[in-house]
């Protein structure tokens, strides 16, 4: 098959991503599951002309020079698409995620509403976060968008490569996309509090030097979003802090509880009822009690029960949006079991619920 037909086929089915490897047949991700088309194997001859056309002359010589390259392509009419090309015995392999052209709302996505809460905010730092594929980015472009349609800001972004394109309505948006707009990620973070932003979006931080500016932009009055592989908010703020030596830390951890704004992390699980995949979230807000916390090393271990106990804040843990996902019938009992942290936990919770409902229909019955 023409790369177009693959690509093609993968918006049609759903797939999330497309993988073509020298001898195998082509591989879509459809609801986090892979699935081997029935087409032939392609050659590595064949993945490296694929390659070839969808690299600019620039894009061919940094791949050679560094043996993979991430950029992002645009197939008119059909959606954009994040590619990875890199090598794997010898060969070229390429691995394409489909970026939807324009970013769906909060609500389209099924994110808690306070997600517009915290974009509301006029300064501070949002981190998302996840593992890869988990909706990252797609949840910062909720969000990005939301303020676009509701509030006049400018609003930088800087991305690498940039994955949806957004166009002017109420805010000014810049993009601008590593390799094309910009040397590298540091030197436009160096630049990008002088470009008179209102809202930074920066695609991710990597490691102390972009914390830094994503801290000190915060701290300077900027509203600032961002992502970080980590799992949960805990584990986030852990690895914030991991960023810097110890005798840094106690510093750090002020910043923190003066500029963070919130914390949103994601999973994605299967439906029900077979059609795609939902969120399930957790929720922190900095809230008195967790900026108390964020600063106490000690207390930093509560966070956790702040967060489940912090429902009037609108925050709540996996465990808790997992079980209302099940309650909903949104997800099956099998997938929440899976998906859960504390599985003896919520099988009590559930035990509980269930008992109390028996109960509420017993005594109208009986009535």
């Amino acid at each position: 098959m023409e790369l177009k037909s693959l690509l093609e086929k993968m918006v049609k089915d759903g797939a999330s991503d497309l993988h073509l490897k020298a001898g195998t047949p082509p591989i879509l991700r459809i609801d986090g599951k892979l699935q081997i088309l029935k087409e032939e194997p392609m050659s590595p001859d064949e993945l490296k002309s694929i390659a070839l056309k969808i690299m600019t002359k620039t894009q061919q010589e940094e791949f050679g020079a560094k043996k993979e390259l991430d950029f992002a392509i645009g197939v008119a009419g059909l959606s954009r698409f994040r590619v990875n090309v890199y090598l794997q015995r010898g060969s070229v392999a390429i691995a394409m995620r489909t970026i939807p052209i324009s970013a769906k709302s909060i609500d389209e996505l099924n994110l808690p509403p306070v997600l517009k809460e915290m974009a509301e905010r006029p300064r501070g730092m949002i981190l998302t976060t996840g593992t890869t594929g988990s909706g990252k980015s797609t949840t910062l472009a909720a969000m990005i968008e939301y303020i676009n349609e509701n509030y006049s800001k400018n609003i930088i972004t800087i991305e690498d490569p940039i994955e949806y394109l957004f166009r002017d309505k109420k805010s000014v948006i810049s993009q601008r996309e590593v390799g094309n707009d910009t040397n590298s990620y540091e030197s436009a973070l160096k630049h990008v509090l002088r470009q008179d932003p209102d809202i930074i979006l920066m695609g991710e931080i990597r490691d102390v030097n972009t914390m830094d500016v994503a801290i000190k932009a915060a701290d300077t009055g900027h509203l600032v979003l961002s992502t970080l592989h980590t799992l949960n908010a805990s584990e986030t703020i852990n690895r914030i802090l991991s960023f810097y030596p110890p005798h840094q830390q106690q510093h750090i951890r002020v910043l923190l509880a003066t500029t963070l704004v919130g914390v949103v992390s994601l999973r994605l699980l299967p439906r029900i009822d077979g059609k795609g995949r939902v969120p399930a979230t957790e929720v922190m807000i900095n809230t008195p009690t967790i900026k108390e916390y964020l600063l106490d090393p000690i207390k930093t271990l509560l966070i956790p029960t702040a967060i489940e106990e912090g429902a009037m804040y609108q925050m709540h843990t996996f465990d808790q949006s997992i079980m209302n996902l099940y309650k909903s019938g949104i997800i099956s009992y099998e997938e929440a079991i899976q998906s859960v942290t504390n599985v003896d936990e919520f099988k009590l919770k559930l035990r509980g619920i269930e008992s109390s409902d028996t109960d509420f229909f017993n005594t109208i019955k009986g009535d």
